[in-house]
């Protein structure tokens, strides 16, 4: 249950209102912790911006979804978990990679650029920092630009993560691929 009140649109002040109905026109995600986010519009906006770059970034929805699934996964956050399996399964990541990751245990990821974004973002929440062998290989991967997309998309999905765990925003209750706690 969630620990919040959920606004209704109707309830909404002139700020919260004009977000929220730029973010549905644009067709950004308005649910879990955007229900959070909306009581500081400006924070929505910025919420919904960053996730708009990082989405059209450089890298691939695939190698973007394998991070999300890390971070959800590492931070126990349910509803972000179930939103990203939904979001993975379309982008071609199979229901035996989730599987994995949610059990903790290593995917099967026979792309180097996909294993890397599992790689790094599990060293980075373990141990709040990247050591220099799997940095070095990252960016050999990965590149540079790619390197920072990755690293960025880790700290932006956490805030996330930590934001619907903090709220209690929970998934539906028929949630398919529920998140192992």
């Amino acid at each position: 249950m969630a620990r919040i009140k959920l606004i209704d649109r109707a309830d909404m002040n002139a700020d919260q209102a004009r977000v929220y109905d730029a973010a549905k026109t644009a067709g950004g995600p308005l649910g879990g912790p955007y229900y959070a986010y909306i009581r500081l519009p400006k924070l929505f906006a910025a919420a919904q911006n960053l996730r708009g770059t990082l989405a059209s970034g450089p890298l691939s929805k695939r190698e973007q979804q394998v991070v999300n699934l890390v971070v959800a996964r590492h931070w126990n956050a349910r509803y972000p978990w179930h939103a990203q399996v939904r979001a993975s399964l379309t982008a071609g990541i199979s229901q035996a990679v989730v599987d994995a990751i949610n059990a903790g245990q290593p995917p099967d990821l026979p792309d180097a650029r996909e294993k890397t974004c599992y790689t790094v973002p599990r060293e980075i929440l373990a141990n709040k920092a990247l050591s220099a062998e799997t940095y070095a290989a990252a960016e050999k991967t990965m590149g540079l630009e790619c390197l920072v997309a990755l690293v960025a998309t880790t700290g932006s999905f956490s805030m996330t993560c930590i934001t619907a765990g903090t709220f209690g925003i929970e998934p539906p209750a028929d949630d398919p691929t529920p998140l192992k706690v």
